[in-house]
């Protein structure tokens, strides 16, 4: 690596560095110690200099110095004093090898050293080898990634040494490094903390000693900050068998969010790749950077903090202040913009909230800068609204982005702004500014009316329900006692009154007084709205006109397993409701799940989605509770409704933590929580509808509505402080079950106009004694006081963290599942399956994430199933291809035959690969394996034999090429077996046997197996001399497969002269078969009868030839003659010392392979 020109003074590195090669202008030098066998003391004591203090010295071990003989400079050394007249060096690159080095040497001989002699001034030549390096560098650093980082110098250093010493493919990138402790017992290591897109890697050298720690991303089970008896704040990695403390960060604060970043993105992509997509600039991991990190972490608590589509990105975020009528003051916060919102957020949390979809806004102007009112802006909306906000810095380029976002939302949805208000929704400006507002037009945009267009699309879209049902379907109000009509009116007046002092659309002040207002309940005949305008639903309504009525059009009247689904599930939606008791309100919720299963495929349908649905549809409009599903299903819940419903359960982790923290008597009493979270995931997935009356949980979804999901954790907490007493008398989950289930059957709602609706959940309708019931109100407003301080930020982190244990506890189950199948079915012991499952899952993951667009571990992408797909039954989820299955076979397999074994790996593949999907799954795989290294011999032979025919073997073949693959000649020379005649005559009469028996066990118990033609018994042979190699027996080994491969060559030829003839029988053929194993040239098996050999020369006339066959039998049959071939295939192999190599070098092969694919003619050269 060439580095920026640093001048040194070689008199004081001598001690430090070795001269390996000299020029009259360039020195090549080594670091003292490295590669020194002995380990001599200076070269452990530089070692452990480099590791500690790791200075601005160049402490890579090879280095290139510039030097310029005669040069009178005055250079400052360390104490102070001048050194006049002195030889200057400079350093000018480093290389973490040899190799490299001397690429930048010879870069030099070849470039340079011929052209610096035409220079007759010292200095001339100093400066012109300068400006060629940084020129040099310049050109280096414009094509990769170091030049995104803070300071590219250091990174660069960085980068030499993680690739130098963990031997990890380029395409590995470094995202940052931290130097920091890693506690081994109660021992530091100090060294450095090395954050790939992959792994956490650590890399320590002390007095000689070196620690290398690698952990993929992908096996960390939790992460988290801790403290031990030596300091108070650690950063603990925990994978299935360790845990790992790191330490003594300069700032650990972003050393964590940095972990936590990658470990998320990591896992989710390949666990989680079901539902979970990336960020754009997190598509491709080779180039993340920690910038782009930092940037995603806060892109999520913008769109969490505000509940905005996973699709909007953030462009700015800059502290401001923003004037707030209602507290006639301005309120300092931040100000975020993105593609499609301008919101802000008060410094104080809670104190004052908004958010201004850019579709709302008419202008936003700069006004004129005072020392009173300092960078203001002016965003001006729709509905005679403007806001103001001041000390905006670099006012003039974010006003300048908002204008071009502006007028591209307009363009894409061009509408003309109709002033007008619904007459319950009408209320006066809160805030004017008379130079603007009162042309409602932008630019030079033409606007089209909303309405006439939502006139036309209500003709061509299909019979939609046109209001709410529960104004159609509520039953008379003369029911509702006078006292419950006259709260409602007070509510509503409340409403009213707070519209008109902060704003009644969605961009409206959010601030304490509304979240009370929302905590005493919402007036049934503002629930729809208000609903549409916390959750912004009402964007996506005004924005999409038709797009529900069109989706109608298309999925109605398809008939799926989704639809079947739905059907299923109508009548069980609110059924005890009359609005669910007809038709007209089955068929608008079959109309919106429809609907949305069509929109949102992924999802499709999910049970809760229906009770979620009816509700929305009693205080909404058909397409209006449309868009309420959307916002529920893909913003406020994200993750809920899927194939594994991971967000609801990563959701249920994080509630067990916060009842710990806020309720440790009943968290100690509990030992498992567990049992609490199984009863509680219905609180979460219907948001309280299908446990509490109807007339109360919608109380519920109104502070989800505002709020989220912090809602619902503080009312579950509230739930169980009410119940503690009764949960922790409980003797057993049942009771447990029975005293939440009764205490939330008997929530009412005091304030509800309408009657209560009996509820199909309550278990204790027939008490025998009355049960004390508690208000809605009172509920949450306790849980409002006692457990509302939980911030969004906290709630996201607590996600982060929980999210790994669960995609993890989801693997583990997996991993179990297919142990649980495959562990009878073989012979390799629980804890041997155990790491290969790990191997192989690891081998998956290497390709599946590009498959899904998430690339991460070196691969290019390639349009085939994906290899990791956690909606298959558990023994399908992972698979692997071809070029992943070669890997692992030279991992684990015990026939390992030099150069031969990828092309025996191919065919493995091929032969294992049924469905010709080309890929194949954990338990073909190892069943396989187990064969290799625990099958009889028999058995051994069987998969080599079906190894080189078709499937297996191909015509196409990468050892085609081979000559083997012509037809032989004919072999007839005679066999002499070191034997005596006696002994002869018993072995043939045994061998003879051995053969009539096998072919009646085969017809017995399987199908045939296909004859062996010459080219494939060619390849069989080629195969078994490539096992031998290295063997300790192996000239026995060569000289006995030479013995039976002319044996067998021999008896194909018998059969081949017997396929020509047909005047033979089958016993005859038979019989002349294993008389083949004796030729009568043999004078050990010559046959007492001399009339033999001439009658066999007369059937078998040499012109009448058939094809060279030979069968399983007869290749098992001649092998057993040969005592080292039964030796070597029945010997024990130990699969252990395989498994350790294999993790030890997975990554080298994989550096090895890519290293392949990258130099192809390297490759054949070597061939």
């Amino acid at each position: 690596m060439w580095l920026k020109p640093e001048e040194v003074l070689l008199k004081n590195a001598l001690k430090l560095w070795v001269t390996q090669k000299s020029s009259c202008y360039f020195i090549l030098q080594r670091r003292r110690g490295h590669g020194e066998g002995g380990g001599r003391l200076t070269g452990r004591l530089v070692g452990a200099l480099d590791a500690v203090l790791d200075s601005n010295a160049r402490v890579a071990p090879f280095r290139i110095l510039l030097q310029v003989p005669g040069s009178q400079v005055y250079s400052p050394i360390a104490c102070g004093e001048l050194l006049s007249g002195s030889d200057v060096y400079w350093a000018i690159a480093t290389g973490a090898t040899l190799e490299e080095i001397n690429q930048h040497w010879d870069w030099l001989e070849q470039n340079l050293l011929h052209t610096l002699s035409v220079f007759d001034n010292k200095d001339d030549i100093a400066s012109f080898v300068k400006g060629k390096v940084k020129a040099l560098i310049a050109e280096e650093t414009s094509s990769r990634l170091a030049e995104q980082e803070e300071e590219p110098e250091k990174f660069r250093e960085a980068l030499v040494k993680f690739e130098a010493r963990f031997n990890f493919p380029e395409a590995e990138k470094l995202v940052t490094y931290y130097s920091c402790c890693c506690w081994k017992g109660r021992v530091p290591r100090q060294g450095w903390l090395y954050l790939s897109i992959n792994h956490l890697c650590f890399y320590s050298f002390f007095l000689g000693k070196e620690l290398k720690l690698v952990v993929p991303w992908v096996d960390i089970q939790k992460l988290e900050r801790t403290s031990n008896v030596f300091l108070t704040d650690t950063i603990r990695i925990t994978t299935q068998n360790k845990e790992r403390d790191f330490s003594m960060f300069l700032n650990l604060d972003e050393v964590f969010k940095i972990m936590e970043q990658l470990a998320d993105v990591t896992l989710r992509r390949l666990l989680d790749n079901e539902v979970f997509d990336l960020d754009p600039d997190l598509q491709e991991p080779s180039q993340i950077t920690k910038r782009d990190l930092e940037a995603r972490a806060q892109n999520e608590f913008f769109r969490a903090f505000f509940r905005l589509p996973r699709q909007e990105r953030l462009h700015a975020v800059v502290d401001c202040s923003l004037w707030t009528p209602f507290s006639r003051c301005h309120t300092v916060g931040r100000m975020f913009a993105s593609d499609r919102y301008v919101c802000f957020a008060s410094k104080e949390d809670g104190c004052c909230n908004v958010i201004l979809p850019l579709r709302e806004v008419v202008s936003i102007e700069k006004m004129e800068d005072t020392s009173l009112l300092p960078n203001p802006i002016i965003i001006s909306i729709r509905s005679k609204m403007a806001f103001q906000f001041i000390e905006l810095k670099d006012r003039e380029s974010l006003v300048e982005g908002l204008l071009g976002r502006l007028k591209q939302v307009h363009a894409n949805r061009p509408v003309h702004y109709d002033t007008s208000q619904d007459e319950d929704m009408q209320t006066s400006p809160v805030f004017h500014s008379t130079s603007m507002c009162s042309d409602h037009k932008f630019g030079d945009l033409e606007m089209v009316s909303s309405q006439n267009s939502e006139e036309s699309d209500k003709e061509k879209s299909p019979r939609l329900h046109p209001e709410a049902l529960i104004s159609v379907f509520q039953q008379a109000g003369s029911q509702s006692p006078d006292s419950r009509m006259s709260r409602e009116q007070i509510k509503i007046s409340l409403w009213n009154d707070h519209f008109v002092e902060y704003g009644r659309t969605v961009c409206m002040f959010r601030t304490e007084k509304i979240r009370k207002l929302v905590a005493m309940g919402i007036p049934e005949s503002l629930r729809g709205k208000l609903w549409l305008l916390f959750s912004d639903a009402v964007t996506d309504l005004a924005s999409h006109p038709g797009y529900y009525g069109n989706l109608v059009e298309e999925s109605m009247g398809k008939c799926c397993l989704v639809t079947e689904e739905i059907e299923r599930d109508l009548h069980r939606s609110l059924p005890e409701h009359p609005a669910f008791q007809n038709e007209t309100g089955i068929a608008a919720l079959r109309r919106v799940l429809t609907a949305y299963a069509h929109r949102n495929p992924k999802i499709g349908y999910c049970q809760s989605m229906n009770i979620l649905t009816s509700v929305l549809l009693l205080y909404a409009k058909e397409e209006e509770a449309f868009w309420l599903l959307v916002a529920v299903c893909e913003r406020m819940l994200p993750d809920y409704f899927n194939h594994r419903v991971i967000g609801a359960q990563v959701d249920q982790s994080v509630f067990e933590e916060l009842i710990k923290e806020h309720l440790p008597e009943l968290a100690e009493h509990m030992n498992d929580l567990s049992a609490l979270a199984s009863i509680s995931l219905s609180w979460f997935l219907t948001l309280f509808l299908s446990i509490m009356p109807l007339e109360s949980a919608v109380s519920v979804v109104d502070c989800f509505f505002y709020d989220g999901i912090k809602a619902i954790f503080q009312l579950g907490l509230a739930v169980l402080e009410a119940n503690a007493q009764g949960l922790c008398s409980s003797k057993d989950d049942g009771q447990a079950l029975m005293v939440l289930s009764r205490f939330l059957d008997h929530v009412k709602n005091e304030d509800s106009p309408g009657p209560p609706i009996g509820s199909h959940h309550a278990f204790f309708a027939d008490d025998q004694e009355p049960y004390p019931g508690t208000d809605i109100a009172d509920l949450i407003r306790d849980s409002y006081e006692k457990f509302g301080d939980q911030s969004v930020e906290q709630i996201e982190h607590l996600r982060c963290k929980h999210r790994i244990r669960v995609l993890q506890g989801h693997e583990d189950t997996t991993k179990q599942n297919v142990l649980r199948v495959v562990i009878p079915e073989v012979s390799i012991l629980p804890e041997d399956l155990e790491e290969l499952y790990d191997l192989f899952k690891a081998q998956s993951l290497h390709v599946s994430h590009r498959e899904h667009m998430m690339s991460c571990y070196w691969e290019q992408p390639r349009p085939m199933a994906p290899r990791h797909d956690p909606s298959r039954p558990y023994a399908e989820q992972y698979r692997i291809d071809a070029r992943q299955f070669a890997h692992l076979f030279q991992l684990v397999s015990p026939w390992t035959c030099g150069a031969h074994t990828e092309i025996l790996a191919e065919r493995t593949f091929r032969l294992l690969d049924d469905n010709m999907d080309h890929l194949i799954e954990f338990k073909a795989f190892v069943s396989c394996l187990d064969v290799m290294y625990n099958g009889e011999m028999n058995e051994k032979i069987k998969l080599l034999y079906r190894l080189h025919i078709p499937p297996a073997l191909t015509e196409n073949d990468r050892d085609s090429q081979s000559p083997l693959k012509n037809p032989l000649l004919s072999t007839s020379r005679p066999l002499v077996f070191g034997k005596s005649n006696g002994d002869a005559t018993d072995y043939q009469k045994q061998l003879k046997q051995m053969i009539k028996d096998l072919a009646k066990e085969k017809d017995k118990t399987e199908k045939e197996l296909p004859k062996m033609s010459q080219r494939e018994f060619i390849q069989f042979c080629k195969t078994l001399y490539s096992m031998f190699h290295e063997d300790p027996e192996e000239n026995d080994l060569y000289q006995a497969i030479a013995t039976v491969t002319t044996l067998l060559l021999q008896i194909g030829e018998v059969g081949q002269r017997s396929s020509s003839s047909g005047s033979c029988s089958q016993e005859c053929g038979e019989e002349l078969q294993a008389s083949a194993l004796f030729p009568e040239q043999d004078s050990v098996f010559a046959d007492a009868s001399p009339g033999r050999t001439t009658q066999d020369s007369q059937t078998f006339p040499e012109e009448a030839e058939g094809d060279w066959t030979v069968s399983l039998e007869h290749i098992l049959a001649s092998l057993l003659t040969e005592q080292s071939l039964v030796n070597f295939f029945e010997k024990p192999l130990d699969i252990k010392s395989k498994l350790e190599n294999a993790k030890i070098n997975q990554y080298s092969l994989k550096t090895l392979e890519m290293s392949r694919q990258s130099q192809p003619e390297l490759k054949l050269g070597n061939l």
